[in-house]
């Protein structure tokens, strides 16, 4: 049984700011054990890049050469963890990026001085 990912809703000034207390490193490092499956990278870069900025599960699972179900649960995993959207229309999934979710890794991840 998989445990549930954590969806974030901020997460944590920059690394070089000050150091992280235990529950924003706990928050963070959910956030990018989710990012750090090559299969979920591509599939939020498939999606963020797709024309008209989102993209429909059945044309995710051929670039990946993965079944279905597989793909299934990598997408549901960046849905859960809030870096993608769902919209179901008919038969399948649409999904999009949730921008605000990427900057908030980007800005924890990016030294003080940069964000200036």
């Amino acid at each position: 049984m998989s445990k549930a990912v954590p969806r974030f809703e901020e997460c944590c000034h920059p690394l070089t700011a000050a150091a992280l207390d235990e529950a924003e490193a706990v928050v963070l490092a959910e956030a990018l054990r989710v990012l750090a499956d090559p299969a979920r990278l591509r599939l939020l870069s498939l999606v963020a890049t797709a024309p008209d900025g989102e993209a429909c599960a059945c044309d995710l699972v051929e670039p990946l050469a993965r079944s279905q179900p597989t793909i299934s649960h990598h997408l549901a995993m960046l849905v859960e963890a809030g870096f993608l959207t769902r919209e179901k229309r008919g038969r399948w999934a649409w999904y999009r990026v949730v921008p605000e979710r990427l900057e908030l890794l980007r800005s924890a991840l990016q030294p003080e001085a940069a964000q200036a």
